[in-house]
């Protein structure tokens, strides 16, 4: 079977699998993310929120935080954490519902392997963010976590040479059973792809982070201004 992009919402019908399953990763994501976010105010777009695991995280830094989700079933889960006065809105990350310059920070958590596009995405992104605002991004590492990637006992990781294979992965006998990849699939972007997204898109980044004690790292933090 060969994977292929999904045109819609990808996570509809998979949503409380997938939040039962990812709550060990968030809670142990809170930490980094909180000091690579610092405190702040204005508005925080959570860029791609899912089921609101990270809403609590990003609004006790101060902010408010504005969600949005392409997927309903996520967005129904993420209404169930949210506060009074807290927007959620569904819509497509790289066509962002929203005015120019009204959010003063970013959060794009755990999406890059999951849109068709990721670098329209930080375009709108960039578009939607104060001149002097903030951009975090904090997702799977291009190099030791993808399709291309396979675990090993001693915590080690086997990278293959598809690697550089930009893209929807076809299912591989390495992947896990019944895990992320297998259900929903993953698009990579190589490392340089990702960090010249950046460039392309008028942000700099001023922070990078591979978060965590893991010996061989899981997660690519990095932040970022508009220029």
């Amino acid at each position: 079977m060969t994977q292929t992009p999904k045109t819609s919402a990808r996570y509809d019908g998979l949503a409380e699998w997938y939040d039962e399953h990812n709550a060990a990763a968030a809670d142990s994501n809170r930490e980094p993310l909180l000091d690579l976010l610092g405190p702040g105010d204005g508005l925080c777009l959570d860029l791609g929120c899912g089921t609101g695991q990270n809403l609590q995280t990003l609004r006790s830094t101060g902010r408010t935080v504005v969600g949005l989700e392409y997927s309903a079933d996520q967005l129904g889960l993420a209404r169930q954490r949210a506060i009074d006065g807290e927007a959620l809105v569904q819509g497509d990350a790289a066509d962002l519902p929203f005015a120019d310059e009204v959010f003063s920070t970013i959060a794009i958590l755990w999406l890059s392997t999951d849109v068709e596009d990721f670098a329209a995405v930080l375009r709108e992104a960039a578009r939607v963010l104060h001149p002097s605002g903030v951009l975090v991004f904090y997702g799977a590492h291009p190099c030791f976590n993808g399709p291309h990637t396979e675990s090993r006992p001693d915590d080690g990781r086997i990278v293959h040479p598809t690697y550089r294979t930009v893209g929807w992965h076809p299912p591989a006998p390495w992947w896990g059973e019944g895990g992320i990849r297998e259900r929903l699939g993953m698009r990579h972007l190589p490392l340089a792809d990702l960090l010249n997204a950046f460039t392309a898109a008028g942000l700099t980044i001023t922070r990078t982070v591979e978060p965590r004690t893991d010996p061989v790292p899981w997660v690519l933090a990095l932040r970022a201004e508009r220029r």
